[in-house]
Protein backbone atom coordinates (compact mmCIF):
# COMPACT_ATOMS: atom_id res chain seq x y z
CA UNK A 1 0.00 0.00 0.00
CA UNK A 2 1.45 3.30 -0.92
CA UNK A 3 -0.11 6.44 0.96
CA UNK A 4 1.30 10.06 0.11
CA UNK A 5 1.24 12.89 2.68
CA UNK A 6 0.84 16.26 0.80
CA UNK A 7 0.42 20.02 2.06
CA UNK A 8 2.40 23.21 2.10
CA UNK A 9 5.29 23.57 4.31
CA UNK A 10 4.61 24.33 8.06
CA UNK A 11 1.22 21.97 7.14
CA UNK A 12 2.86 18.65 9.39
CA UNK A 13 3.54 16.43 6.41
CA UNK A 14 6.89 14.83 8.10
CA UNK A 15 5.65 14.85 11.74
CA UNK A 16 2.05 12.93 10.44
CA UNK A 17 4.45 10.60 7.59
CA UNK A 18 7.04 9.83 10.24
CA UNK A 19 4.16 8.95 13.15
CA UNK A 20 2.19 7.45 10.83
CA UNK A 21 4.67 5.12 8.91
CA UNK A 22 5.76 3.94 12.97
CA UNK A 23 1.83 3.07 13.97
CA UNK A 24 1.36 1.56 10.32
CA UNK A 25 5.02 -0.61 10.25
CA UNK A 26 5.28 1.09 6.85
CA UNK A 27 8.26 2.07 5.15
CA UNK A 28 8.72 6.03 5.47
CA UNK A 29 10.25 8.34 2.68
CA UNK A 30 10.87 11.62 3.00
CA UNK A 31 10.56 14.36 -0.68
CA UNK A 32 12.83 17.20 2.12
CA UNK A 33 14.93 14.14 2.92
CA UNK A 34 15.29 13.60 -0.64
CA UNK A 35 15.62 17.32 -1.25
CA UNK A 36 18.32 17.43 1.44
CA UNK A 37 20.30 14.71 0.53
CA UNK A 38 20.83 15.79 -3.13
CA UNK A 39 21.84 19.60 -1.60
CA UNK A 40 24.36 17.93 0.05
CA UNK A 41 25.20 15.75 -3.14
CA UNK A 42 25.98 18.94 -4.91
CA UNK A 43 27.81 20.90 -1.88
CA UNK A 44 25.19 23.53 -1.50
CA UNK A 45 22.51 25.28 1.31
CA UNK A 46 19.11 23.80 0.74
CA UNK A 47 18.30 27.53 0.18
CA UNK A 48 20.76 27.22 -2.60
CA UNK A 49 19.42 24.41 -4.35
CA UNK A 50 15.39 25.85 -4.02
CA UNK A 51 16.96 28.94 -5.97
CA UNK A 52 18.25 26.87 -8.22
CA UNK A 53 15.13 24.49 -8.65
CA UNK A 54 13.62 27.68 -9.92
CA UNK A 55 15.49 27.81 -13.18
CA UNK A 56 16.32 23.89 -13.59
CA UNK A 57 13.32 21.63 -13.56
CA UNK A 58 15.74 18.70 -13.38
CA UNK A 59 16.10 19.25 -9.72
CA UNK A 60 12.74 18.61 -8.82
CA UNK A 61 12.25 15.56 -11.21
CA UNK A 62 14.75 13.81 -9.94
CA UNK A 63 13.60 14.71 -6.24
CA UNK A 64 10.65 12.45 -8.01
CA UNK A 65 12.21 10.00 -9.59
CA UNK A 66 14.23 8.93 -6.68
CA UNK A 67 11.00 9.44 -4.55
CA UNK A 68 9.20 6.62 -6.67
CA UNK A 69 12.35 4.55 -6.97
CA UNK A 70 12.64 4.00 -3.22
CA UNK A 71 8.85 3.49 -3.05
CA UNK A 72 8.86 0.67 -5.30
CA UNK A 73 11.29 -1.26 -3.12
CA UNK A 74 8.83 -0.95 -0.79
CA UNK A 75 5.67 -3.65 0.41
CA UNK A 76 4.01 -0.51 2.15
CA UNK A 77 5.26 3.05 2.40
CA UNK A 78 4.02 6.92 3.51
CA UNK A 79 5.68 9.52 1.76
CA UNK A 80 5.27 12.51 2.14
CA UNK A 81 6.19 15.88 0.02
CA UNK A 82 4.51 19.02 -2.08
CA UNK A 83 3.85 16.99 -4.91
CA UNK A 84 3.69 13.16 -3.68
CA UNK A 85 -0.03 13.21 -4.31
CA UNK A 86 0.69 14.39 -7.87
CA UNK A 87 3.43 12.36 -9.50
CA UNK A 88 2.79 9.07 -7.60
CA UNK A 89 0.27 6.60 -8.00
CA UNK A 90 -1.22 6.62 -4.31
CA UNK A 91 -4.05 4.11 -2.84
CA UNK A 92 -4.75 7.00 -0.80
CA UNK A 93 -3.27 10.71 -0.72
CA UNK A 94 -3.62 13.28 1.68
CA UNK A 95 -3.41 16.99 1.53
CA UNK A 96 -3.13 18.46 4.98
CA UNK A 97 -3.39 22.10 5.28
CA UNK A 98 -3.35 25.32 7.40
CA UNK A 99 -3.47 28.57 7.64
CA UNK A 100 -0.27 30.66 6.54
CA UNK A 101 0.05 32.25 9.92
CA UNK A 102 0.23 28.79 11.75
CA UNK A 103 2.45 27.11 9.70
CA UNK A 104 4.94 29.98 9.74
CA UNK A 105 4.21 29.77 13.82
CA UNK A 106 5.21 26.15 13.66
CA UNK A 107 8.10 27.18 11.52
CA UNK A 108 9.36 29.34 13.83
CA UNK A 109 9.58 27.02 16.64
CA UNK A 110 11.11 24.01 14.81
CA UNK A 111 13.34 26.33 13.11
CA UNK A 112 14.40 29.05 16.14
CA UNK A 113 13.47 31.86 14.16
CA UNK A 114 11.33 34.72 14.61
CA UNK A 115 8.05 34.60 13.84
CA UNK A 116 8.13 37.60 11.73
CA UNK A 117 11.08 35.65 9.71
CA UNK A 118 9.19 33.02 9.40
CA UNK A 119 5.92 34.42 7.98
CA UNK A 120 7.61 36.11 4.79
CA UNK A 121 10.21 33.37 4.29
CA UNK A 122 7.02 30.61 4.36
CA UNK A 123 5.02 33.23 2.34
CA UNK A 124 7.74 33.54 -0.46
CA UNK A 125 8.17 29.92 -0.34
CA UNK A 126 4.44 28.86 -1.04
CA UNK A 127 4.49 31.96 -3.87
CA UNK A 128 7.89 30.71 -5.72
CA UNK A 129 7.12 26.72 -5.54
CA UNK A 130 3.38 27.65 -6.54
CA UNK A 131 4.88 28.92 -9.58
CA UNK A 132 7.28 26.28 -10.21
CA UNK A 133 5.11 23.48 -10.08
CA UNK A 134 2.84 25.48 -12.38
CA UNK A 135 5.68 26.39 -14.87
CA UNK A 136 7.42 23.00 -14.65
CA UNK A 137 4.68 20.48 -14.40
CA UNK A 138 1.23 22.16 -15.23
CA UNK A 139 0.45 21.44 -12.01
CA UNK A 140 -1.97 23.94 -10.16
CA UNK A 141 -1.03 23.11 -6.35
CA UNK A 142 -4.14 24.83 -4.86
CA UNK A 143 -6.14 21.98 -6.88
CA UNK A 144 -7.21 19.45 -3.85
CA UNK A 145 -9.24 17.65 -6.30
CA UNK A 146 -6.90 14.76 -6.35
CA UNK A 147 -6.78 13.65 -2.84
CA UNK A 148 -8.41 11.25 -1.19
CA UNK A 149 -8.86 13.02 2.13
CA UNK A 150 -8.09 16.76 3.58
CA UNK A 151 -7.44 17.65 6.74
CA UNK A 152 -7.11 20.94 8.47
CA UNK A 153 -4.03 20.80 10.90
CA UNK A 154 -5.13 23.92 12.50
CA UNK A 155 -7.86 21.71 13.93
CA UNK A 156 -6.32 18.59 14.99
CA UNK A 157 -2.94 17.80 16.80
CA UNK A 158 -0.58 15.43 14.99
CA UNK A 159 -1.75 11.85 17.09
CA UNK A 160 -5.57 13.30 16.06
CA UNK A 161 -4.45 13.59 12.03
CA UNK A 162 -2.48 9.92 12.63
CA UNK A 163 -5.30 8.47 13.76
CA UNK A 164 -8.04 9.90 11.31
CA UNK A 165 -5.74 8.85 8.12
CA UNK A 166 -4.81 5.32 9.76
CA UNK A 167 -8.85 4.93 10.02
CA UNK A 168 -9.03 5.53 6.66
CA UNK A 169 -6.01 3.42 5.43
CA UNK A 170 -7.90 0.55 8.05
CA UNK A 171 -11.30 1.32 5.97
CA UNK A 172 -9.21 1.10 2.54
CA UNK A 173 -8.27 -2.21 3.26
CA UNK A 174 -11.19 -3.81 4.45
CA UNK A 175 -13.05 -1.95 1.11
CA UNK A 176 -10.24 -3.51 -0.75
CA UNK A 177 -10.52 -7.16 0.29
CA UNK A 178 -13.48 -7.22 -0.67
Amino acid sequence: MLLTISGFAGSGKTTVATGLSRKLGFAHISAGDVFRELARERAMSLEQLSKLAETEPEIDKMVDRRQAELAQSCEHAVIDGRLSGWVLKADIAVWLKAPLEVRAQRIAGREGKRRAAALDETRLRDSSETVRYRTFYDIDVTNLDIYDLIIDTMHWDQYAVIALIAQAVNAYRKVDKR
